[in-house]
């Protein structure tokens, strides 16, 4: 058994003395596992990064075997981030979360050109809002997506303020009700509409919800990766800080 693809290195693990076992995120091959022989050296450390674009070749002499990699770099986006801690947080949680969700050896090539790109564009203005709909993407594509095109109560699509926590549906500001206390934010963002950086805090604590409630509880309730929240508190702090004032004339 053999194939060649590119893909992204989400997660790996020493095995062994020298060796380690990388988790690959590719079109058509899905999550996948393979070892990497001295892949635990100090030579192969600066090509093994989590984030990297790699080309990878997997052989094994039966399908159902782990089977092994060999890997050439072909992009190594940590590096390019490495004195930007926030973008390097939203890197780390985007494979970490590939990681924790995805089955193995399962394909999702619309979910995997959404990581592609959004990766490419680390560091760029208005991230954090293409990493919200990332999130809103890894749920859809598990089977967990929202729908916030209408009021789950009367139908309407005007006002839309809130999201039903137990549907996944948008409710409107008077159908809520009595339920006000239990049901999520829904900022602009996420229907797509411009957008504040408390939006996107605010988007971030909805879309937290369902990973944490729905999605990671369909997995065997382990908990999300640390690493997700880490890159929340980041976006949080950076929006609560106080924005400098311009300097007045002749000051």
């Amino acid at each position: 058994m053999e194939w060649r693809a590119d893909g992204i290195l989400i997660a790996l693990r020493r095995h062994g003395e020298s060796a380690a076992i990388v988790e690959l995120f590719t079109a058509e091959h899905g999550r996948h596992l393979g070892v990497v022989r001295g892949g635990a050296s100090r030579k192969m450390a600066p090509l093994l990064q989590v984030g990297a674009q790699l080309d990878a070749t997997w052989k094994a002499r039966l399908s159902e075997h782990i089977g092994s990699f060999t890997v050439e770099l072909r992009q190594s986006r940590a590096a390019e981030v490495l004195d930007d801690r926030t973008a390097l947080a939203g890197m780390t949680a985007v494979c970490a979360l590939l990681s924790f969700t995805l089955p193995e050896r399962a394909p999702y090539p619309a979910l995997y050109a959404r990581s592609v790109a959004l990766l490419d564009g680390l560091g760029a203005e208005k991230w954090a809002e293409a990493y919200l709909g990332w999130e809103m993407a890894l749920l859809e594509e598990m089977g967990f997506g929202l729908d916030l095109s209408a009021c789950a109560v009367t139908g309407s699509t005007e006002e839309l303020v809130y999201v039903s926590p137990k549907s996944g549906r948008a409710v409107s500001r008077g159908a809520a009700g009595e339920w006000v206390d239990r049901l999520l934010p829904l900022p602009p963002v996420l229907r797509g509409e411009p957008s504040t950086p408390r939006d996107v805090s605010l988007a971030l604590q909805t879309t937290g919800y369902f990973l944490t409630h729905q999605l990671a509880k369909s997995l065997g309730d382990r908990p999300l990766p640390a690493a997700r929240q880490r890159y929340v508190d980041l976006i949080s702090r950076a929006d609560s800080q106080p924005k400098p004032r311009a300097p007045r004339h002749g000051v």
